[in-house]
């Protein structure tokens, strides 16, 4: 039998790294080694600031306590997204997280609100998300596990800093036996037989060999592009931002518990609240607007002082051809980048981490089960570049050659399926059950964008339609009162030992 893993070495810590770290080592326990190398030289990159409610189930599963999470990393709750001009240039709307209707999934809603929209019986959407009630009043809670409870459908994330959420980390892997090693890797060395990475060499000389590598080196992938030569497929002829820039700014009102994403000329801006400060960037397409308008922008519509100057990034949405080659593991910037329009980058970190303990190898490396993992994260990627696509697509503004732009450009075929069954008659669908974005998640971008069905499925016509329309009025009115009744965002942190300052006061 092939021997197991005995020593895995993480190659770059930030976000991804010790998230790694923190996972793999509650895995594997004293059976096996886990050092991280980073060098203090090597910067992260480091701007998010955004999650989505799978990053409760991971920090649970890492054993982490919330309420010193939350104030180590100066964090808020995130209730969704608020989309701004992205439909037409005055218009808005609200993608929640959990679900719409009564009942634990979607379940006969989109029919149903369908047949009473064609007969003016219906709210607007977000009327029937106690999440969206929520988000409007500047009220949090907590999930109900109940399922009568108007609470049922009530997910929340986090918002929080990057940064301080990798530092973090790091305190806490410390405590669990995980080795930090300081240095920069300038050598990799594969073994001469299967090209496996047999060690990497730092500058001052050290060695440091594993049986497994996790490539977290952000854009550059040291281990992966630079060593192994994966490829990597470009998907700007779907996506074509190419740069961002990001700047915190001063707090100047109450938290509010969703992110806002506003459309500008040529491309997005963000507007994150965060315990101490506001999280603020755009992201934007190099081929309309040049670095200096787009850092004008950026400085024009922050709604307090700038507390730095703008950070730059510049990318390729995409991802590597291969996400697992021989001995490495690609997470993070390594292995690809979707923009952060749906805040999926920290989930896809954390899905790559669930995926490869699931997938976990011995010495052997078996290669199906190194295409079955890459087969399947490939797969789940896709369908959120799918969701992500999406929002350009649907926008009907032809303002400014950008939009006009995104507006037109052809689309994967997979998006177009979707797209086509929705607008024909109201047909939602869910790809396998590794699939992140729900069926209300699309609904609620694909209305909220303007695309509504020409018809819907006819069997809804045999309802009782007033009995519906009063059963939906009446939760339309039980989700707005549960959400009248939760206590506001920053009141919810304090009682909750979760506001950082109250720590440093005590």
């Amino acid at each position: 039998m092939p021997e197991p893993i005995k020593s895995i070495l993480i190659v770059g810590g930030g976000t991804a790294g010790w998230m790694a770290a923190a996972a793999i080592k509650r895995s594997v326990g004293p059976n096996a080694e886990v050092r991280l190398v980073e060098s203090a030289d090597i910067g992260i990159v480091g701007v998010g600031e955004a999650t989505v409610p799978p990053i409760r189930d991971f920090n649970a599963m890492i054993d982490l306590d919330e309420a010193e999470f939350m104030r180590e990393t100066k964090a808020t709750i995130k209730l969704g997204i608020e989309f701004n001009g992205w439909g037409r240039a005055d218009s808005a709307y609200f993608h929640p997280f959990g679900t719409f209707g009564r009942g634990p999934t979607l379940g006969e809603f989109p029919g149903s609100y369908f047949a009473l929209k064609a007969r003016g019986k219906a709210a607007s959407l977000e009327a029937y998300s106690v999440t969206s009630h929520a988000a409007r009043r500047g009220k949090v809670g907590e999930r109900s596990n109940d399922p009568r409870s108007a609470l049922a459908g009530f997910h929340t994330a986090y918002h929080f800093d990057a940064v301080l959420y990798g530092q973090y980390l790091r305190k806490v892997c410390a405590g669990r036996g995980i080795e930090r090693i300081e240095g920069e890797i300038v050598e990799v060395v594969q073994r001469p037989d299967d090209g496996f990475v047999d060690h990497v060499v730092l500058k001052d000389g050290r060695t440091l060999k594993a049986d497994l590598f996790i490539d977290c080196t952000g854009f550059r992938g040291l281990l992966i592009e630079q060593t192994l030569k994966a490829g990597y497929e470009d998907w700007s002829r779907w996506l074509p931002m190419n740069r961002a820039l990001a700047v915190p700014c001063a707090k100047v009102r109450a938290v509010d518990p969703f992110t806002s994403s506003t459309a500008r000329e040529a491309g997005w801006q963000w507007r994150i609240s965060l315990q101490h400060r506001t999280g603020n960037g755009h992201v934007y397409c190099s081929d309309y607007i040049d670095d200096d308008r787009a850092r004008e922008t950026l400085l024009a519509n922050l709604d307090g002082e700038a507390l730095a100057e703008p950070r730059p990034l510049r990318f390729v949405t995409g991802r590597r051809k291969k996400l697992w080659d021989k001995n490495v593991v690609a997470l993070g910037l390594s292995s690809g980048f979707i923009e952060p329009l749906e805040s999926t980058s920290i989930h896809l970190v954390q899905v790559g981490i669930i995926r490869l303990l699931q997938h976990w190898p011995d010495t052997a490396f078996s290669q199906p089960n190194i295409d079955g993992y890459n087969r399947r994260l490939i797969r789940e990627i896709e369908l959120i570049r799918d969701f992500v696509i999406l929002h350009y697509h649907a926008t009907q503004r032809d303002d400014t050659p950008f939009w006009r732009n995104v507006a037109q450009m052809p689309i994967p075929d997979s998006l177009s399926e979707r797209v086509e069954m929705f607008r024909d008659r109201g047909l939602l669908f869910q790809v396998g059950a590794d699939e992140y974005f729900s069926q209300g998640s699309w609904m609620a971008v694909m209305m909220g964008q303007g695309i509504t069905p020409r018809a819907y499925n006819p069997l809804y016509d045999y309802q009782n339609l007033d009995q519906v329309a009063a059963g939906f009025e009446q939760t339309r009115q039980a989700w707005a009162a549960t959400a009248d009744a939760l206590p506001a965002h920053e009141d919810y942190l304090k009682t909750k030992g979760m506001w950082a300052e109250e720590t440093a006061a005590a």
